[in-house]
């Protein structure tokens, strides 16, 4: 688990890495012993031409050393820190044979993301956006999933801004990524972190007592998906990221990290009664930039002893309007009659729904 710096860190202690830690479109600056590289938002990944020195890695990797009063060396090969807003993490040379490996991940207490930016974008059109907003509102359970470094945590903020400040909401994280308080002052909410021996379990456990009204688990990693799933089972909604390439895997992937092989079918069959919506966000190079769109949706769906997946979105493309009937009760319930429209979206909405998306789609093929 990684420790927290709790000083600031400046220019002097980042060097060559300084300048691209100050730009916003930056999420990611990644040295391989040799060369930096750069993931922007706008650019994609690219190689920077500043030079890290071997004098300038043994410092740094020092003051990190030194900021959490850790020892870095052949017998303890990786050190991890976090700040506010970064997450850090470094193997030693021994263990990295092509030199010090260093992986910065920026994580500012912002969402990036807005609803015209990601209606005029391509990201995802309106009838879909306004679909998983309502689903927010009508409380129901999240798991986002894709490939690393796509965007998994952006889009999952940017949904967390719908709900109602009253409703308390409990964040679980090894890395301070969320920020859920810095971003909505004022609401009720507690965060967690886990490590020194207390575990992601052991933080879903103590939640029940706390009064959860929404439960964020930053990453579905190992069995503690067993204990989200039984607090999602009480009544408590959530949100939580996974690492997948297609929806229809998620129930499998799930399944495995839950590590039940003599009851396979229960937990098979309780994940999809209480995962609701699965989401894929998928990030291509096109044009020499990088674009992310929401890939697929799907509803989970557990009807008549039967388990259901009702795929609404394939390659970015709203392909059924069908919906589980739980679903459309909780959306009624919520006082939602279109799932497909969001009266809080609608100044955004578009005369052409869909134009950019497939401008950018075309470009693509």
């Amino acid at each position: 688990m990684s420790e927290t710096i709790d000083f600031e860190l400046t220019e002097r202690h980042f060097g060559p890495f300084f300048p691209y830690l100050k730009r916003e479109s930056v999420t990611d600056i990644d040295y391989n012993g040799k060369n930096i590289w750069i993931t922007d938002l706008q650019k994609g990944r690219y190689q920077a031409p500043e030079i890290a020195g071997e004098r300038f890695i043994m410092q740094f990797t020092h003051d990190i050393a030194n900021c959490i009063n850790k020892p870095f060396n052949q017998a303890n090969k990786v050190l991890e820190a976090d700040t506010k807003e970064l997450r850090i993490s470094i193997v030693h040379d021994s263990a990295a044979l092509s030199g010090t490996s260093i992986c910065i991940r920026k994580s500012p207490p912002i969402v990036r993301n807005t609803v015209a930016s990601l209606l005029e974008s391509g990201y995802v059109s309106f009838s879909v956006l306004s679909l998983l907003v309502n689903c927010v509102r009508a409380k129901m359970n999240f798991v986002f999933g894709g490939t690393p470094g796509v965007g998994k945590t952006e889009c999952a903020k940017f949904f967390m801004q719908f709900i109602p400040k009253n409703e308390r909401v409990i964040t679980i994280e090894d890395s301070l990524e969320l920020h859920y308080g810095d971003i909505h002052p004022g609401s009720d909410y507690v965060e967690m972190r886990v490590g020194n021996g207390f575990s992601y379990t052991d933080a879903i456990k103590a939640c029940l007592r706390q009064n959860p009204q929404w439960l964020m688990l930053s990453e579905a990693r190992s069995s503690e998906v067993r204990f989200l799933l039984e607090q999602w089972s009480t009544g408590v909604n959530g949100f939580s990221t996974i690492h997948v390439k297609d929806l229809k895997e998620l129930p499998d992937r799930l399944l495995n990290m839950m590590g039940g092989e003599k009851d396979a079918e229960r937990l098979e069959n309780r994940i999809y009664e209480f995962v609701n919506i699965g989401i894929l966000i998928r990030c291509i190079r096109t044009g020499g930039r990088l674009f992310r769109y929401i890939d697929q949706v799907c509803f989970f769906a557990r009807e008549q002893e039967k388990n259901r997946i009702y795929m609404l979105v394939e390659d970015g493309k709203l392909i059924s309007r069908e919906l589980p009937d739980e679903v459309q009760k909780q959306l009624c319930r919520a006082g939602i009659r279109d799932a497909f429209f969001c009266h809080e979206l609608q100044k955004w909405k578009p005369k052409e729904e869909g134009g950019a998306y497939e401008e950018e789609k075309d470009s693509c093929a």
